[in-house]
């Protein structure tokens, strides 16, 4: 077999076999294949595409390319969630404790953010004490003990995706639907989770900026998953404005605790209800409106906040923090940004808002660079809302007081001030699940 002849196979539109799938990934992980062939193969992908069968194979080669997580003694119970990334999205800060709450199994590896889109590694790292990583006998028996851990992804989880994305960001193939779903789906099946629900960011601050291409992306990640064995859920969340009103890590980790304690409520416990309901929904196989009600019942009795306590405490997390946030890290200075105009909020960009929490410190621009826990931006209008002259719009809370010009004004050029009241835009857009066999 030569990698020649499956590049050729390919730019002319004929689908690969499961043997040259496996082959090139096997080779191009190992280094037997060179990144100008492979860089050839996925242009070739770009135009040409790939049927479900070939995406199935190709996910499930890059998952079988290192280590994976075995959850079957779990059986239906175990869960996962996944976010394709926006602004002031903490939802797994609340989601995952939640649902562990109610008797399902989380054993989640994740990563840290990158550009103008938050991490949830970082979140919890901005709690004092939070262990990122387990040893796998530890990982497992937490799991077991209290339904949940949370770890930093391992740096052999789909070693093939991480090589290949790479190879895709700097070849200009990263927007095609058969390689970004395979690149997703492989960390799913590697993670070990029978049940998943992705969470599709659709707008300006997000990867998918249209709902019609994030529901071909969606459709496509659902239908793969089922073909390889798992129950899939997409809910496609709406990211043209950030998710709540903190963006940040430690004021991220405020605002989840709150919604857990029943103290926040609005858009963002909304997204991470429906999340919630709907990874229950399949891991108990009952209907989602039964599924909605014992969601609900978990913030508002408290097990959901007490199974978060008990979460962080397992992993040496501070829970002081958690329960008097006052003492998670903080900035050393707070900028007020008002309005220079009387109106209505018409348009709020969020990728531009992300972007400007990440120069006040509390995102990274390039991988490994270090970040600001305590600093980010707290939100007081969002698009539709009316504003006046010198109503404060939002704060800013950074470490690096010669930054705060350059981020106000990113955040000004983030907001459009008009007459008229927007129409109000849907939260969610869609919700694709895992058809029956």
């Amino acid at each position: 077999m030569r990698m020649y002849d499956i590049i050729e196979k390919k730019r002319d539109g004929y689908p690969l076999t499961d043997e040259e799938i496996r082959f090139f990934i096997q080779g191009y992980t190992e280094g037997s294949i060179p990144d100008y062939q492979a860089s050839a193969l996925c242009m070739a992908i770009y135009f040409q595409g790939m049927n479900d069968q070939e995406i199935s194979v190709l996910t499930d080669a890059m998952a079988s390319s290192g280590d994976q997580v075995d959850l079957s003694k779990y059986g239906h119970l175990s869960v996962d969630k996944h976010s394709t990334g926006g602004v002031g999205d903490k939802t797994s800060l609340v989601v995952l404790p939640l649902v562990a709450s109610l008797g399902v199994k989380v054993a989640k590896m994740t990563g840290p953010g990158l550009g103008h889109t938050g991490g949830t590694v970082d979140k919890l790292l901005s709690i004092p004490g939070y262990r990122i990583q387990l040893s796998p006998e530890d990982f497992s028996v937490q799991v077991s003990r209290i339904g949940i851990a949370v770890v930093g992804q391992s740096r052999n989880l789909a070693p093939a995706d991480k090589k290949l994305y790479a190879l895709r960001d700097v070849t200009a193939t990263v927007s095609s639907i058969p390689l970004i779903t395979s690149s997703i789906m492989s960390k799913k099946l590697a993670s070990g989770a029978k049940n998943i629900v992705l969470d599709v960011k659709v707008g300006s601050g997000a990867f998918m900026k249209s709902p019609e291409d994030a529901h071909l992306l969606a459709e496509k990640m659902v239908h793969i998953g089922q073909m390889c064995g798992r129950n899939v859920t997409a809910v496609l969340t709406n990211m043209n404005v950030p998710l709540g009103n903190n963006i940040g890590n430690a004021l991220e980790v405020k605002e989840a605790v709150g919604v857990l304690r029943g103290e926040v409520f609005g858009e963002l416990r909304d997204v991470c209800e429906e999340l919630a309901s709907n990874l229950i929904c399949m891991a108990f196989e009952i209907s989602p409106e039964k599924a909605a009600s014992m969601v609900r019942d978990a913030i508002d009795d408290g097990s959901a906040y007490r199974k978060m306590l008990e979460w962080i405490s397992a992993q040496g997390g501070d829970i002081r923090t958690l329960e008097d946030l006052s003492l998670l890290p903080k900035a050393k200075f707070e900028y007020d940004i008002c309005s220079t105009h009387n109106g209505y909020i018409t348009k709020m960009d969020a990728e531009r808002v992300g972007i400007t929490s990440v120069i006040l410190g509390a995102g990274r621009e390039v991988k490994d660079a270090p970040i600001d826990y305590g600093s980010g931006i707290i939100l007081y209008k969002k698009a539709g809302d009316p504003v006046s002259i010198g109503e404060k719009l939002c704060t800013l809370y950074t470490d690096r007081e010669d930054k705060i010009p350059e981020a106000e004004k990113m955040f000004r050029s983030a907001l459009t001030i008009g007459f008229t009241k927007p129409v109000p835009q849907p939260l969610i857009y869609e919700i694709i699940r895992s058809k029956k066999s």
